[in-house]
């Protein structure tokens, strides 16, 4: 691995967390572990540490559930590579991961060798897939649409939706962004559009289609 590395590792499980550091910090590496037990702790390290090289993000962990979560990582910060970290390995959940932006998928029954391996692609710009996995196409065109869908919101608009998916009201996403209720309405219409759904509600089904809802 390469050296001054920064790598933030979002997952809730200390356990998890403490053999993914020693797995990565092994004699002679040089690389910085920044630990976070929750989505707004990913979030915090993500914006103190811009130019972390990685972060290692669970998919299921308190304030986020599914795919939300690295939707919002990846418009937000979007220089920092992703690498999915998750108890659910199906082929649907991974292939999605990727077509959201994430550069590696690793199942959390992944042996230490090869999440070394992993980390090592994604710090050198590649990609890992786990084995196994056959990469194809969506096969269900409303979900391949619904993705291009999302992928056409801007980072702040991302943002929103999570939040509303989360349940927040209006004021409340605007008190939690420092910015008007006027704003946020203008936010949610414009997710609406771009989704073509008609209301709130609709807006969370869609997120559940692909597995991106709290609790889904």
């Amino acid at each position: 691995m390469q050296s001054s590395t920064t790598i933030i590792i979002a997952d809730d499980h200390p356990l998890f967390r403490g053999a993914l550091k020693q797995a990565l910090c092994g004699p002679g590496s040089d690389i910085q572990i920044i630990e976070a037990g929750d989505f707004e702790a990913a979030r915090k390290a993500a914006t103190a540490y811009p130019d972390a090289d990685l972060m290692m993000l669970d998919l299921t962990m308190p304030g986020v559930s599914g795919l939300t979560g690295l939707m919002m990582i990846r418009a937000e910060y979007q220089n920092m590579p992703v690498a999915v970290i998750s108890a659910s390995d199906d082929q649907p959940t991974i292939r999605r991961s990727f077509e959201l932006g994430a550069s590696a998928f690793i199942p959390k029954s992944t042996g230490l060798d090869d999440i070394r391996t992993a980390i090592s692609s994604v710090l050198e710009g590649g990609h890992w897939v786990p084995p196994g996995y056959e990469p194809d196409r969506e096969r269900d065109p409303e979900i391949e649409t619904l993705i291009s869908r999302l992928k056409t919101l801007t980072p702040q608009q991302t943002r929103v939706l999570g939040m509303v998916a989360e349940g927040l009201l209006n004021k409340q996403i605007a008190y939690e962004l420092g910015v008007s209720e006027a704003t946020i309405k203008a936010h949610v219409s414009a997710i609406l559009l771009k989704l073509n759904v008609d209301s709130r509600t609709q807006a969370v089904i869609q997120l559940g289609k692909i597995g991106a809802m709290p609790n889904a």
